[in-house]
């Protein structure tokens, strides 16, 4: 017998310096993927300097959340589609973009958070169309678990809290 594949909840991690390239994003984001339903608290990205070449210093995490549940199988063109608005809000020099906003979609099941990346690494399993996924947080013994590869910004206390808060949603959500 084949089993079903359950719908996930989306959310994207974003990485910015300013608040109204955040809110343009954010409008943008949901005319793709439906109206948010939960936006986690605001912390400084300072666990690594990886993107202040491109994007500069002092900048911020966020995370947001869609109403709308989405199939797994899309993960791939989701990404895609958030290179695609990375690019609209970013600054073309030569032929190069520097992003202003880094937009990370991922998906989170009741068991686990999955990221998408256009990087492979050994951890990560290819998806197609150049994309990869990672598990990066499990649920064990009542709360999310980071894993020798999640990112330090997903083990943040306000990172966890933002899952925690989302999965009461998807919890509820599922149960109606």
């Amino acid at each position: 017998m084949k089993k079903e594949i359950t719908e996930v909840k989306l959310f994207c991690g974003l990485i910015y310096r300013d608040l109204d390239l955040l809110r343009d994003a954010t409008r943008t984001l949901s005319k793709a993927f439906g109206p948010l339903d939960h936006e986690s608290d605001v912390y400084d990205f300072d666990h690594t300097e990886y993107y202040e070449s491109e994007m500069g210093t002092h900048l911020v995490r966020k995370f947001i959340s869609f109403e709308q549940l989405v199939d797994p199988l899309k993960l791939p063109n989701i990404k895609a589609k958030t290179n695609e608005i990375e690019k609209k809000f970013a600054d073309k020099e030569e032929d190069q973009f520097k992003r202003n906003i880094n937009i990370d979609p991922g998906y989170m099941e009741l068991s686990k958070i999955v990221l998408a990346s256009t990087k492979n690494y050994s951890h990560r399993i290819y998806l197609g169309k150049g994309i990869f996924a990672e598990v990066s947080l499990i649920r064990k013994e009542n709360k999310f678990k980071f894993l020798p590869w999640t990112y330090p910004d997903y083990a943040h206390p306000l990172a966890l809290a933002f899952f925690e808060d989302m999965r009461s949603i998807l919890k509820n959500r599922i149960s109606q």
